[in-house]
C-alpha cells in the first residue's frame, strides 16, 4: 500500500475533529519520528518530506557506505554490497538515501502509529479547546443542557465541548431541563486528566456586568461605565454606574422607559431585583444613594474603621434594611463601609446589645439580622410582625418584649 493511502486511512477521522490538513501532517510527522526512534533507535538520520496539498509524506533514511563486514551501526551505516543493490556505482564513504515505506514498518507498528495518532489528535484538540476557553474567561457564553446530575448541570456547546454548571453557581430559582439553552459567564478553565474542565457561573457579579454590556448600547459603547456590581443571586443586586458625558443620564439609560431596558436582564436572573445607582467618589453621598429606596437623613463616617452611622426617620428604617437585610448588606458591599442604622429621635433608646445579661446573644443576633438593634425598634412592632420577621418562637418574642418594657418602666 502506498504511503498516501495509509495516511488517508490514519486521518479518516480528521473532519470530525475539524483539524486542517497542514496541522494533521505536522502531527503525523511527530508520530512517525517517534515510531522511527522506537524501531531504529534514532530518527536523526531520517528526512520526512511532507506534502500537505496531496496529503502525502515520504520518509528517507540516510546512511554512509562502509566496506563489507565493517557495519557497526546498521541504522547509520550500510555495507558496500547492499548500497550497490540500490545504485551500482556507490563507493565507500558516500551517502545513501533510501526511501522507507510505511508498510515496511510492520503491521504492529502501523497499529501503534494509528493509536498514537489518535492520542495526539485528542491532545491537539484539547489544547486548542483549552486556549479557546481561556480567552473566553469572564465572557458570556451559551450552551445547551445535556444532562443533569445531583449537584451539577452538564452543558454542551455547538462544537460538542462539555461545560460544567455547578449547583452553587446556579441562581436558586434556576430550573433546567435537557435541551434548554443556558447563558452564563465562563468562570474558569483548567486541564483535568488531559481534558479541559470548563466551569460556567450564573451567580458571579461579572455575569450581571456583562449582561449590562450586552443589553445596553451605551455600556457596550463605553459612554456609561459599570463601576461596581454586588449581588445576592436571585434576590437583589446593586449596580453603580457612571458617565463621563454630562448629557448622558447613566441610571436612566440603563433602566430605560418604564424599566424596558433592564427588564430582560431581570428576567434572565430569575427576577432578581436590580437597583441601578449613580456612582460618586463622595462616600457620604454614595452611601446615601446605595441605601435607596430609603431616604437618609444624615451620614457620619469613620474612615479609619470604614464604618458609617446612618440616621433615618423611623418609617425609612425598614426600607434601608430591606427584606432579609439584603438592602443594607448590599449597600455595605457596594460602598465598602459597614453601615450602622439609627432612628431619628432615638436618643432615649437603648442598644439591644446592653441586654445580654437577660437575653441570649443568639436571640439578639436574630433581631439584628433584620435591623432591629435597639429596644424601641422592637417595642414599636407587634408580636406577630416580630415572629414573622425573625422566625423566633412567639413565646421567645413575648419574653424579649417583657424584658425591654421593664427597662423603660423603671
Amino acid at each position: 500500500m502506498e504511503n498516501i493511502a495509509l495516511i488517508e486511512s490514519f486521518s479518516e477521522f480528521k473532519d470530525d475533529k475539524l483539524i486542517d490538513r497542514v496541522t494533521l501532517m505536522a502531527i503525523l510527522e511527530d508520530v512517525f519520528r517517534n515510531a522511527l526512534k522506537k524501531k531504529f533507535g534514532s530518527d536523526d538520520n531520517f528526512d520526512i518530506i511532507i506534502n500537505p496539498d496531496k496529503g502525502d509524506m515520504e520518509i528517507w533514511r540516510n546512511r554512509i557506505v562502509v566496506p563489507d563486514g565493517e557495519v557497526e551501526d546498521p541504522n547509520q551505516e550500510i555495507a558496500l554490497t547492499d548500497a550497490r543493490k540500490i545504485e551500482p556505482d556507490f563507493e565507500v564513504g558516500e551517502d545513501v538515501s533510501e526511501e522507507v515505506k510505511i508498510i515496511d514498518l510492520g503491521r504492529r507498528s502501523i497499529l501503534s502509529l494509528r493509536q498514537n495518532l489518535i492520542a495526539k489528535i485528542h491532545e491537539h484538540d484539547n489544547t486548542n479547546t483549552l486556549k479557546q476557553f481561556k480567552d473566553l474567561v469572564g465572557e458570556i457564553y451559551t450552551a445547551e443542557v445535556h444532562h443533569i446530575r445531583h449537584r451539577v448541570a452538564i452543558l454542551l456547546d455547538d462544537e460538542g465541548n462539555e461545560i460544567v454548571l455547578p449547583k452553587e453557581k446556579q441562581i436558586p430559582s434556576d430550573f433546567f431541563r435537557k435541551g434548554d439553552n443556558v447563558k452564563g459567564i465562563i468562570e474558569s478553565v483548567e486541564l483535568k486528566g488531559n481534558k479541559p474542565f470548563i466551569v460556567m457561573s450564573r451567580t458571579s457579579p461579572l455575569f450581571l456586568e456583562k449582561l449590562f454590556e450586552q443589553e445596553i448600547p451605551e455600556v457596550f459603547d463605553g459612554l456609561i461605565t459599570v463601576k461596581k456590581v454586588v449581588r445576592i443571586p436571585g434576590e437583589k443586586a446593586k449596580v453603580a454606574v457612571d458617565s463621563y458625558d454630562d448629557r448622558v443620564d447613566p441610571v436612566g439609560a440603563c433602566v430605560g422607559m418604564k424599566g424596558s431596558r433592564i427588564h430582560g436582564i431581570v428576567r434572565e436572573l430569575g427576577n432578581e431585583n436590580i437597583d441601578v445607582i449613580n456612582y460618586t467618589s463622595n462616600s457620604q453621598l454614595f452611601i446615601t444613594r446605595a441605601l435607596s429606596p430609603a431616604k437618609v437623613t444624615s451620614v457620619k463616617l469613620n474612615e479609619e474603621k470604614k464604618r458609617a452611622e446612618v440616621v433615618l426617620r423611623p418609617e425609612e428604617v425598614s426600607k434601608a434594611i430591606g427584606k432579609g437585610g439584603h438592602n443594607i448588606r448590599l449597600a455595605g458591599m457596594l460602598t465598602g463601609y459597614e453601615i450602622d442604622v439609627y432612628r431619628e429621635g432615638a436618643d432615649e433608646d437603648v442598644e439591644l446589645a446592653e441586654f445580654t445579661d437577660e437575653i441570649d446573644s443568639w436571640i439578639i443576633e436574630e433581631f439584628k439580622k433584620v435591623g432591629l438593634d435597639t429596644a424601641k425598634s422592637i417595642l414599636e412592632r407587634d408580636v406577630d410582625d416580630l415572629v414573622k420577621r425573625t422566625d423566633l418562637e412567639e413565646e421567645t418574642v413575648k419574653e424579649v418584649i417583657r424584658i425591654l418594657r421593664e427597662e423603660f418602666e423603671e
